[in-house]
């Protein structure tokens, strides 16, 4: 018989922490099921599902430990390795001759800092303004990987960088590739957030889009050619409230570097407004654009890169699959889950130009949202990393509980026919993703189509995911749009 203990502490730590926390408890003998999380509604309906009751007095502000063990017996040793796994979390590594206290605001840290240091803003998104105009006030970039900015502050920000010269990377940021971005030449680039191991070459990013830039790595990658830098500039930058103020900057960026032959500007569906007005600006610059902006009737990513390919004289390569999808056995509607919003973006416009609406948390139009639950009789994508399942949560690239959860919901019901997906590696995705789906998709009858977004200096090891996942019976393909044609194509047997 089974003992479940929940409780609540006044106390903090960040979403990735205490994931880490959780798993690590979740291992020790005797612990049958571990959640040690901020009490967040989001949270909250998680831990309901794993059938823990919340108290109700829980607020956003406590942490819950949720511990379901195999005998009360085990419960001590299960709170013991809590509490060392938190101070395990919060002990800094010693070494060296001195421990210097870590500086309490991003201002006094940029003082100390060099002239062209990038400062790189990861807190709560309604307090991440105050850290990153600390940067912009001091000249300079920054990099705000929060999400749930308030729009208003965005603006604000952007302004205030726009008289300065200097560029802001989001909010909610989660990829870029930085050499000298100040305009001289590149090195080569380092990866922030959840960016690809690539290898320096001809080509500049503009991306209001994280995982879109990372599809745009990977199949550049494949192909042989390599990236000077990925400047992302936020999800919003062209949506007609910002207009494009970061877009601006990063393409005059790009322009100034020499090593910059192509620029790519990539972005989920614009302001048509803001997008005009950028595609003037572009045609000044003596760099050439290619425009890979997503909308209904427009290239997918895939067809951008090729065309990048083309105008590099580069010969377009097949873009790789591996695995054969099981049959349609049943069911009637194709159901996507994703990580990457993005790409969720991109699937929907493919998947609705052939079977028309399709509901989801970010529709394409507002008909067509989903209702709290996720679900529907319809054909249905949800982007597990949208702003509103992230709060109080790590992104589902990092944590895909909520993915995995929905997943076994979306394969027990008998409406699904096809079941449509995406992995995306690089640093800061989990360092094996694989190790927690392929056990989930192994007892699936359905036919699963994947779209794996990664490059062969990934450190999950791009080979080694595609083994796993063809072992428990998914098709595998490089490209988002080539795997949602799969998918279009399977769910047309039926008919």
């Amino acid at each position: 018989m089974t003992f479940t203990h929940v409780e609540l502490r006044a106390a903090y730590a960040d979403s990735v922490t205490l994931l880490q926390v959780s798993r690590t408890v979740a291992d020790l003998p005797g612990v049958l099921a571990a959640q040690v999380a901020m009490a967040t509604p989001l949270n909250v309906d998680v831990l309901a599902g794993m059938g823990f009751e919340v108290p109700a007095e829980a607020t956003p502000n406590d942490m819950v430990v949720a511990l379901r063990v195999a005998a009360e017996d085990d419960l001590p040793d299960a709170l013991a390795g809590v509490a060392a796994a938190l101070a395990d979390s919060s002990r800094r590594p010693t070494g060296g001759a001195a421990e210097v206290a870590p500086h309490r605001t991003t201002a006094a840290a940029l003082r100390e800092a060099d002239t062209d240091a990038i400062a790189l803003v990861s807190v709560p998104g309604d307090l991440a303004l105050l850290e990153a105009m600390d940067a912009v006030e001091t000249g300079h970039d920054v990099m705000v990987f929060s999400d749930n900015m308030p729009v208003e502050q965005e603006v604000a920000l952007k302004t205030a960088a726009a008289t300065r010269g200097v560029l802001v990377m989001g909010p909610d940021c989660g990829t870029a590739v930085v050499g000298s971005v100040g305009g001289g030449p590149a090195s080569g680039g380092l990866g922030l957030g959840f960016a690809n191991v690539v290898s320096p070459g001809p080509v500049g990013i503009v991306a209001a889009s994280g995982t879109g830039t990372q599809q745009l790595l990977a199949l550049l990658d494949h192909a042989g050619v390599g990236v000077t830098a990925a400047l992302g500039v936020g999800g919003r930058d062209l949506s007609a409230a910002v207009g494009g103020l970061s877009t601006r900057e990063a393409l005059r960026r790009l322009d100034a570097d020499d090593e910059v032959e192509r620029i790519v500007l990539l972005s989920k569906p614009a302001a048509a407004e803001v997008a005009a007005r950028i595609e003037e600006y572009a045609e000044r610059l003596a760099t050439p654009v290619t425009f890979a902006l997503l909308g209904a009737g427009a290239p997918d990513l895939t067809a951008s890169a090729e065309a990048v390919l083309t105008e590099l004289g580069v010969t377009v390569p097949d873009w790789p699959v591996a695995g054969s999808a099981r049959p349609v056995a049943g069911g009637r509607f194709l159901r996507g889950l994703f990580v990457g919003g993005t790409l969720c973006d991109e699937a929907m416009l493919i998947a609705a130009s052939v079977l028309g609406p399709v509901r989801s948390n970010i529709p394409l139009s507002p008909e067509d949202a989903l209702p709290a639950t996720l679900t529907a009789a319809a054909h249905t994508f949800v982007d597990f990393g949208d702003d509103a399942l992230t709060v109080g949560r790590a992104h589902p690239m990092i944590d895909p509980t909520l993915r995995l959860d929905h997943l076994a919901r979306t394969a027990a019901d008998p409406e699904t026919a096809v079941i449509l997906m995406d992995v995306v590696l690089g640093h800061g995705a989990e360092a094996d993703p694989t190790a927690a789906l392929a056990p989930a998709l192994a007892g699936i009858e359905r036919p699963v189509v994947i779209s794996l977004i990664g490059t062969s200096g990934d450190t999950q090891g791009y080979q080694r995911q595609v083994a796993a996942l063809v072992s428990v019976g998914a098709e595998v393909h490089l490209s988002n749009a080539g795997a949602t044609r799969r998918a279009l194509a399977l769910l047309e047997t039926l008919s």
